[in-house]
């Protein structure tokens, strides 16, 4: 395998050969307008991956203009001065892509599609133009139109989902006003109601620059005519200077936070969240294999002590929400008819202090080691897509500056030892520095 070279996964992490773990590649910066280019070259199947993430995110919003990242994230796909209205998608899946879609987490917005190899130019011609035509298309219609398509997806995605207030709410508190993590990726209602065309036009201009990019091709490809297609399609967008990006930093919120949400569900819901290393940091990767040890799935602890033992939850569930300023550890516990929630909060502090004290044992250490390094290799068996070796190129990129990471990454966790979960419960797992939101169903009128 030319892409990714390892070794098979076996039982045990600890046999397991990092030095044979390689994505081949070349990088190099456009001296025309700074655009960042890596190419990872694949010849075993006849289809190339285009990503781009553009280094923007909630984290350079300001108050009053929450949203716009992922209201981009829309635009992007609505056409651009060379490009019809809602032809991207149509263009790409009538030549035989595959994967066509963007994200937008706290910290960027990304975009990607897989096509047949000889389709590559018509994806870099797509990407280019909305990089550097956008705003010849964009008008106050187009913007009113998406406005109220984000809209509802937050109706559906936030206020009328089952807990989805609740969520927002837990955010908040551990990101207060000022923060750029303050609210949901999506935005508020508000905000989104006040953006003008001028300033989205404003925020295009300061942050989807060639400069504020990274383009990744990965799949079967000619190197020469890769690089070649490059310099034609972005080689020649102009060059624009890139809005400052540091984040303005607000005090920590002042610790625990309680907070009681109703909403109309039928089962109540205790939330427990820490703040926790930013991602990649020191620790971060041992939050990863603290919430898979507390509530990765049915044989976690939480799961156990709870839906098992106890009785009184239907479900447990831990998870490490890696960010670039900081993260969140979270807990979520969903009742079962007639349970305490003072007695499930009591039991997940007892259940997070037991390993506090005691560490995990050397099967669930293992256990998790295990699930985190599949996780991570097994996704790198697909070219594109969210997760892909494109992908997963770029991440690097963005919150390391470097794609050379991979061994690194999975040796993050393979290192790690017992001791180390044990003083990572007690140090980011900690009674007082916990935010509590308890989700108490509605009463039907």
């Amino acid at each position: 395998m030319n892409l990714l070279i390892f070794a098979a996964l076996v039982s045990s992490v600890g046999t397991f050969d990092t030095s044979k773990l390689t994505i081949p590649h070349t990088t190099f910066t456009l001296e025309s307008n700074g655009l960042q280019v890596v190419l990872a070259k694949d010849p075993r199947l006849p289809i190339v991956a285009v990503n781009i993430w553009y280094h923007v995110g909630p984290i350079n919003e300001s108050k009053g203009r929450t949203g716009f990242a992922h209201l981009f994230e829309h635009l992007m796909f609505q056409g651009s001065e060379h490009v019809g209205d809602d032809l991207h998608f149509k263009l790409l899946e009538s030549r035989g892509a595959s994967l066509v879609n963007g994200t937008t987490g706290n910290d960027r917005t990304n975009y990607f599609e897989t096509v047949p190899s000889n389709e590559l130019e018509l994806a870099l011609w797509l990407e280019s133009d909305r990089m550097g035509y956008l705003l010849g298309s964009l008008t106050q219609e187009k913007l009113d139109n998406q406005r109220k398509v984000v809209q509802n997806e937050r109706r559906q995605s936030v206020e009328n989902q089952p807990y989805g207030p609740s969520e927002e709410r837990m955010v908040e508190l551990l990101y207060p006003p000022g923060h750029p993590y303050h609210g949901n990726v999506i935005g508020s209602m508000d905000d989104l109601n006040a953006a003008t065309l001028d300033d989205v036009k404003n925020f295009y201009n300061a942050y989807y620059a060639p400069a504020n990019a990274t383009l990744v091709i990965a799949g079967d490809f000619d190197d020469q005519q890769a690089r070649a297609l490059v310099a034609k399609y972005f080689g020649t967008l102009s060059k624009r200077v890139v809005a400052d990006k540091s984040a303005q930093m607000t005090p920590k919120p002042v610790l625990p936070l309680r907070e009681e949400v109703h909403e109309p569900v039928a089962l109540p819901k205790v939330s427990m969240a820490w703040l926790t290393p930013s991602a990649f940091a020191p620790g971060d990767a041992a939050c990863d294999v603290l919430a898979f040890i507390l509530g990765g799935g049915k044989s976690s602890r939480l799961y156990r002590r709870l839906v098992y033992n106890l009785q009184i939850a239907q479900a447990a569930h831990a998870s490490q929400a890696s960010s670039q300023l900081s993260s969140m550890f979270g807990i979520d516990v969903i009742a079962r008819p007639g349970s305490n929630m003072e007695t499930i909060e009591k039991e997940v502090g007892s259940v997070i202090a037991t390993l506090a004290n005691e560490g995990p044992t050397e099967i669930e250490l293992e256990q998790a080691k295990n699930a985190l390094v599949t996780h991570t290799v097994s996704s790198l068996q697909r070219i594109g897509g969210f997760g892909g070796v494109a992908d997963t190129l770029n991440r690097y990129n963005h919150y390391l500056g470097t794609t050379e990471f991979l061994q690194k990454d999975i040796e993050r966790y393979i290192t790690l030892t017992q001791n180390d979960i044990k003083q990572a419960a007690g140090k980011y797992l900690s009674p007082t520095d916990t935010a509590v939101v308890v989700t108490v169903p509605e009463v039907a009128q």
